[in-house]
């Protein structure tokens, strides 16, 4: 499928994949409509760092996709909607654990409504590694059992199956996306690469959680190309496909390679404030492309050592976005 002219949705298009997204369907010839969620400062989140000609190639609509009636009317006329929406954050999933359901499922719920009522040629949804829970085996397929580990991933289960029911009760054309652990510029200042590289630009140590957790690290240009083929794939309606680099690294290990990139000798500390309940923390996950290879062709490009120091590069240069006096503690 050509992107040229085609009109697009991005629910979540001022997040960190949204904001990537956006600027590669863009770059494709597609009419985007960036839906963001409403600020009273007028901020468009990441979408903020786009170059300017990227930024007037976007119609930008604020709202919230927990406003039903909201949803209806944006999903309405577009071709494809991308549903990146969500809170994402797993540490305040268990302060605040009912904001989740209310954003990941029932926003959910309503972007896949409107794609019903206005007969939609196709949605994708977007799920998280973070489903599994600690890995049974590895790599983990999309075979592999789903269990709930926080109330984040417990909302995320249940936007993954409100998307199965609807192309199983109503033929809605909807293929989920489960990307692994996606890094690159302009993730939150929250994630775990982001809270090193900023500690170890500009901290004497780096406190960090659990360090002992292995994860699947894929570059966000990489994920970013697995949504637009994923929309493109006929055979993808009705499943979900794993997006990873199928290689797992420690945190810890993760924290040693970032330290010589920079080119410092820093102490990692264990910090118990950032440490999951130990029944809710993910050992584990490393991902089996194989599906989205055999559907769609997609395959990782960008080398671990490669994004990093582009993921470095972009915190160095926008101090402004980091705190790493607060999330070191």
């Amino acid at each position: 499928m050509s992107w040229a002219a085609k009109r697009v949705l991005v629910t979540g298009a001022g997040g960190f994949i949204g904001s990537h997204l956006c600027e590669a369907l863009v770059d494709a010839g597609a009419r985007v409509t960036a839906l963001i969620r409403y600020s009273s400062r007028s901020d468009w989140g990441n979408l903020e760092h786009l170059p300017r000609p990227k930024r007037d190639g976007l119609e930008v609509v604020p709202g919230n996709v927990e406003d039903s009636h909201f949803v209806l009317r944006a999903v309405e006329g577009h071709d494809v909607v991308f549903h990146l929406a969500a809170l994402i954050t797993i540490p305040h999933s268990y302060v605040a654990p009912g904001s989740y359901p209310r954003t990941n499922v029932e926003g959910t719920l309503n972007v896949l409504e409107a794609a019903r009522f206005h007969g939609t040629p196709r949605v994708v949804h977007t799920s998280t590694s973070e489903v599994y829970g600690t890995a049974q085996y590895t790599p983990i397929d999309e075979k592999h059992p789903l269990q709930a580990q926080s109330p984040y991933a417990a909302s995320k289960i249940g936007g993954d199956k409100m998307a199965e029911s609807y192309w199983r009760a109503f033929g809605v054309p909807v293929a989920t996306l489960r990307p692994f652990n996606t890094y690159g510029p302009r993730q939150s200042a929250r994630g775990v690469l982001p809270s090193i590289i900023s500690q170890a630009l500009s901290a004497g140590e780096v406190r960090l959680g659990n360090v002992r957790p292995v994860r699947d690290m894929t570059y966000v240009s990489d994920t970013v190309a697995a949504f637009m083929a994923i929309a493109t794939c006929d055979a993808a309606i009705g499943e979900v496909v794993n997006v990873g680099s199928g290689t797992g690294i420690s945190i810890a290990e993760l924290s040693e390679r970032v330290l010589k990139m920079i080119g410092k000798e820093l102490p990692v500390v264990t910090d118990e404030e950032r440490v999951r309940p130990a029944s809710s923390e993910v050992h584990e996950l490393v991902c089996d492309n194989r599906k989205a290879t055999r559907l769609f062709g997609w395959a990782p490009t960008v080398k671990l050592d490669e994004g990093l120091a582009r993921t470095v590069d972009f915190v160095r240069a926008h101090p402004h976005l980091f705190k790493p006096d607060v999330y070191a503690r």
